[in-house]
This record gives structure tokens, C-alpha cells and sequence, in this order.
């Protein structure tokens, strides 16, 4: 495994954007050079310090999915070598961190699909018996496991604010009826795939969020990364219980410690700059990934 990486520097190629995690660089007027770096985000707040190995991790179990769940529905990759698109010099910094990828545009929402009551779900849940206008039987408690997965999409928001959940109707108004359908119906049905392959390895996978594009013919393709700790909420079938908040393989182990930590005293507010991590603190979330992955992949 290559050293922490917390942000790259490839001076090749014309940096496009900087997201939370991944750097995009565009390689001609056609492809992007996806970079995973060992950022960690938390609250939509990128922490001062690298997660060592999280960039190749998240890399690794991106592409098993896209490979394991290309029938349903075509991705960006373009099965070319992210390193031969880079300087000499620059190729340790994409080895095993990098996907090199069609130029999409992308589609302004994040589809969202939901099999377990938790997070977000779960508060809203408790307000009004729905979660983004999908109306829920009465009686769940936190980590049920719903009737059925629901699709509930949400507006992507600038670095640094929150994403906002919104109703399939708004989603509808934002894209068009017939690409909302069939984004909701893709979406819902990579989810069952992946969460019934998981299920099989001991993975919960509770919820999760996708990201499509129109590639020039107007196809729906998938894009970003997929179904890995960052996207997703992991919850490991042994010791999963009804009613509370299970362990998981996510970056929830960092959500619950920034939740306890103080700034001159008070405590956090959810605002940059983070708290700085605790050395633990980072390498129990590196074994977290580690783990999630192994589990996964075998």
C-alpha cells in the first residue's frame, strides 16, 4: 500500500475539480482521471488528516461492483490505465487510486435507495411516520429493516453544505418524468443485487447513494464510485439489532467521535476546520475500511 495520500499533484494534466474525496483531471475533452485520495469527510467537512489506504480501498471495491453489477445498467469506466495517461514521475500517485473515465454530464440529484431505517431516514421517520414523502407503516424503530427499499433522492449540494433530501415529484420537476423512473427503478435494483451479494458475506448494507450521467447519446450511465463505505451505510450481520444503532464499517466510528469532540471547550460545530483526529482515531478507521473490503472481496 502506497503512502497516505491527502491530495494529489498531478501538474499533467488540467486539475477540472476537488471534491471531498477524489481530485478529477481532464484528460482530453472526452475522459477524466478519477484520483481517490485518503480524504475522509464527515458532516460535509473534509478532515486535516489522510485515512492511510482509504483512496485504494474505496478504488478496489468501486470497480468489483461495477464489474459484479454491469448488466444492469453501463458505468464510466473506460478500461484504460489511469497511469498511462500521467507523467512518469506522476504514476505513483494514481496507482491503485485512480479510475480513468467517460466525460459525463452529470445528472443534478443523488439517487438514494434506503432498505434500512437509519440516519437521516430514521429522524424524519420519527417526525412524520415518511421518509422524502414515502409513506412508512407504522411501528419501525431505528434499524428496521423496511418492507421494501425506497427510493428517496436527494439535491447534491456545494462542498461544504449539506445535500437535501427531496420527493420523487420535486426530482421529477428537476429531470423529467421518464429519466426520474428510470433512475429510480436502475437505482433500486443495483441495490437489491448488491445488498442480497452482501447479505451473503455478513455486509448489511443499509442504505446507499448513486450518482448517474448522460453520456453523449443521451444514455443513462453510472458514474462516480458505488457501494463502498463512503456511498454507503455497512452494518455487519453479527450483532445487528433492532432498535439501536448497530456497529458498522462506514465512517460512522468518526461521525460518533467529532459528535464528543470539543473546540476551545465547546463542542464541535459541524463547521471547517474539524477538530484534528486523534491518532486512534485514524487507524481505527483505516482497519474499519480494511475490514469492510476483506469481508466484501474476500
Amino acid at each position: 500500500m502506497t503512502a497516505a495520500l491527502l491530495e494529489s499533484t498531478i501538474r499533467s494534466l488540467p486539475l477540472v475539480a476537488k471534491g471531498k474525496v477524489r481530485d478529477n483531471y481532464a484528460v482530453g475533452a472526452d475522459r477524466l482521471l478519477m484520483v481517490a485520495t485518503d480524504r475522509l469527510s464527515a458532516f460535509d467537512v473534509v478532515m486535516g488528516e489522510p485515512i492511510p489506504g482509504k483512496g485504494e480501498m474505496l478504488t478496489r471495491m468501486a470497480l468489483f461492483w461495477f464489474g459484479k453489477l454491469g448488466h444492469i445498467v453501463p458505468n464510466h469506466l473506460t478500461g484504460q490505465d489511469p497511469e498511462s495517461v500521467v507523467a512518469p514521475e506522476e504514476r505513483e500517485q494514481v496507482r491503485g487510486r485512480s479510475m480513468l473515465v467517460k466525460r459525463l454530464e452529470p445528472l443534478p440529484v443523488e439517487a438514494v435507495v434506503r432498505g434500512y431505517l437509519a440516519g437521516s431516514g430514521w429522524k424524519e421517520y420519527q417526525e412524520g411516520q415518511s421518509v422524502c414523502g414515502v409513506a412508512l407503516p407504522a411501528g419501525l424503530k431505528n434499524a428496521s429493516k423496511l418492507p421494501a427499499p425506497i427510493f428517496t433522492p436527494a439535491t447534491k449540494a456545494e462542498m461544504g453544505s449539506h445535500d437535501e433530501n427531496i420527493s420523487f415529484d420535486r426530482m421529477k420537476q428537476i429531470i423529467g418524468d421518464v429519466l426520474a423512473e428510470k433512475v429510480r427503478e436502475t437505482s433500486v435494483r443495483l441495490y437489491a443485487e448488491a445488498a442480497a451479494f452482501a447479505l451473503q458475506r455478513g455486509i448489511i448494507i443499509a442504505d446507499t447513494k448513486f450518482e448517474f450521467g448522460l453520456d453523449k447519446d443521451g444514455t443513462l450511465t453510472l458514474m462516480d464510485e458505488i457501494l463502498t463505505p463512503d456511498s454507503s451505510r455497512f452494518w455487519p450481520v453479527e450483532g445487528y439489532v433492532e432498535g439501536a444503532n448497530p456497529p458498522s464499517y462506514d465512517k460512522q466510528f468518526v461521525r460518533d467521535w467529532l459528535e464528543r469532540a470539543t473546540v476551545h471547550g465547546q463542542p464541535w460545530n459541524k463547521k471547517a476546520p474539524a477538530p484534528p483526529l486523534d491518532a486512534e482515531v485514524v487507524l481505527k478507521t483505516a482497519a474499519k475500511y480494511q475490514e469492510a473490503m476483506k469481508t466484501l472481496l474476500g
